[in-house]
């Protein structure tokens, strides 16, 4: 048995990781300030004895000081999301996803914890040129999240090489799963179109919908999570993706409706696809959820997304208006 810690771990991706680790026998502390992430997301773990969940900002080092006294394993994924947010007030994604990382890197330091893995984004990537992309494509990110979350993932690898703390890195590509987000600003593609599906609204498609995104199922993030934990490769990223490529139109066809076709937007990519030899081979982890399966476990599980916002072309238009105010004018996105 580890002792773990999950920041974020009220969130999509670090409840299923803060599940996934319960079910090995090891025991989990979730430090979160469940700003974005949502108790509910953890109510059905809190009949274990080994889960343990505590209320804090990771900007607050004073505060995690001690929580991390003892532990082994730190996955860190707590941070602020989105794109127009980021692009509204990047001083609070600098304060979250950059103070709140070099915190935890603080406090992981002091407590001497055997393994750090952070939660780093694909978008680090911008608008790639190669695909599948590999680890050494061009770093190019094209707004605030995107550079908060790369330059946090600087410092691990920096707290890595200077006071050799055992980290790794994980890129991941266009998480989906259960439990993804249902509030919140525009962008995450299943909550908008679930939500749209229940309240009886047409798909709202960027674009013609043939851009491709690498849709990689949450279970299978979470399991990549525990192989990074369990190896002993450090100082190093790794891209964790589905091994393809699916088109926007194709999860409109699964999921069952009508469509309204939208403006595409500068500084989305058309094709997100990730190399993922390197985490095959260094690893051993690989992908177990097709697209097709991962859809389905979505549409079984739809009602989560019945509270959530329903999107229309024309709150659409208002909530990315700064988006194409500032990307639509940035060098190289022409």
């Amino acid at each position: 048995m580890k002792r773990a810690i999950v920041t974020g771990g009220a969130g999509f991706i670090g409840s299923h990781l803060t599940e996934r680790l319960l079910r090995e026998g090891h025991q989990v502390l979730v430090v979160d300030n469940c700003s974005t992430g949502r108790e509910g997301n953890l109510a059905h773990l809190f009949t274990s004895d080994r889960l343990q969940l505590v209320h804090c900002d990771v900007t607050n080092f004073q505060a995690l000081k001690p929580l991390f006294k003892g532990v082994d394993w730190v996955f860190h994924l707590a941070a602020l999301a989105d794109i127009v947010p980021s692009i509204q007030n990047p001083d609070n994604y600098h304060r979250s996803n950059v103070d709140g990382t070099v915190a935890v890197l603080e406090a992981a330091r002091h407590a001497r914890v055997k393994r750090f893995i952070y939660a780093a984004s694909s978008s680090c990537y911008g608008i790639p040129r190669q695909f599948p992309t590999s680890e050494t494509a061009p770093i190019q990110p094209m707004y605030p999240y995107a550079l908060t979350k790369w330059i946090g993932e600087e410092y691990v690898k920096h707290w890595n090489k200077v006071y050799h703390l055992p980290c790794l890195s994980l890129r991941l590509f266009n998480v989906y799963g259960p439990r993804s987000r249902t509030s919140g600003a525009y962008g995450a593609v299943f909550g908008v179109f679930l939500a749209q599906k229940l309240a009886g609204k047409p798909f709202t498609v960027v674009g013609d919908g043939t851009q491709t995104r690498d849709f990689t199922y949450v279970s299978d993030v979470a399991e990549a999570f525990l192989c990074a934990a369990e190896s002993d490769i450090e100082g190093d990223s790794f891209n964790v993706g589905s091994g393809q490529t699916y088109t926007v139109n194709r999860l409109v066809e699964l999921l069952g409706g009508e469509v309204v076709y939208l403006p595409k937007r500068p500084g989305e990519p058309d094709c997100t696809f990730a190399d993922i030899a390197k985490i095959k081979e260094r690893l051993d982890w690989r992908p177990k959820t097709s697209f097709e399966e991962g859809v389905a476990i979505m549409l079984d599980n739809i009602d989560y997304w019945r509270e959530a916002p329903v999107w229309e072309p024309a709150s659409i238009a208002d909530a990315t208006r700064e988006w194409f105010q500032y990307l639509g004018s940035v060098k190289g996105l022409g």
